[in-house]
């Protein structure tokens, strides 16, 4: 069973099911969210427990086409959560999980959005212009 917190232990959780593999973000919104392009996994939202969360709190996310919102922590400011209220997964801060976690990144998602200040590493993994979801359906 797979485990995680914020920096000060205000949010911890568990998640009870399999965890999907990352995938790195490099949309404008996650960038400035994260402070970076972010890194994160998924667990379906039934297996997410939360165990402390006097700390969660939880915004709108004001450019998100999927309607999501996204959980912080409200004492040590950590990202920990994108939730969308269409998805029966919850996207997870890979950076918050307990290790070792087992997980390996597996694609880059909107990398049309990259900022111009890095350049994507040669990883050879899968890399989408926008979401691979949307890639294959563009009206999800």
């Amino acid at each position: 069973m797979a485990a995680g917190q914020c920096l000060c232990g205000a949010v911890r959780y568990e998640i009870k099911g399999p965890l999907r593999d990352v995938l790195i973000c490099h949309c404008e919104e996650c960038r400035r969210w994260h402070g970076h392009c972010s890194a994160s996994t998924a667990a379906r939202r039934d297996d997410l427990v939360l165990l402390e969360q006097r700390g969660l709190r939880w915004i709108s996310s004001p450019r998100s086409d999927a309607g999501a919102r996204r959980g912080f922590c409200a004492e040590c400011g950590s990202s920990l959560f994108w939730d969308a209220p269409d998805r029966s997964t919850v996207s997870i801060a890979a950076g918050t999980l307990d290790g070792p976690t087992g997980l390996r990144v597996a694609a880059h998602w909107y990398v049309s959005q990259a900022g111009d200040y890095y350049e994507l590493p040669p990883d050879g993994l899968p890399r989408y212009e926008v979401s691979a979801q949307r890639e294959q359906d563009p009206h999800s």
